[in-house]
């Protein structure tokens, strides 16, 4: 019983949810990592990460779920700012 438990939480991990690719440059960039740093932290090539940032291609387990999980942390250190409206938004409501 155990063993299906397993393949349902590596299921589960294998579409862990990420923030867009922008937002993922910007958690990186907030704490200061190098793309270096974070390849060598997952176990990948610093080109890797580069791609998962630039939205050319999505990380696949097992690195997904740490990559997700490096994320979340540093999403609750540097949450996104708070949107203050477009100009125009602004303009319109003058």
């Amino acid at each position: 019983m155990a063993e299906l438990f397993d393949a349902v939480d590596t299921l589960v991990a294998s579409r862990s949810s990420l923030p867009p690719p922008a937002e993922r440059r910007r958690l990186r960039h907030a704490h200061a990592l190098t793309l270096d740093e974070v390849a060598a932290a997952l176990d990948v090539r610093r080109a890797t990460v580069g791609d998962w940032e630039s939205g050319k291609t999505e990380p696949r387990p097992p690195q997904r779920e740490a990559y997700a999980h490096l994320l979340k942390q540093l999403a609750e250190l540097y949450p996104a700012p708070k949107s203050t409206g477009t100009p125009q938004e602004a303009t319109a409501a003058q």
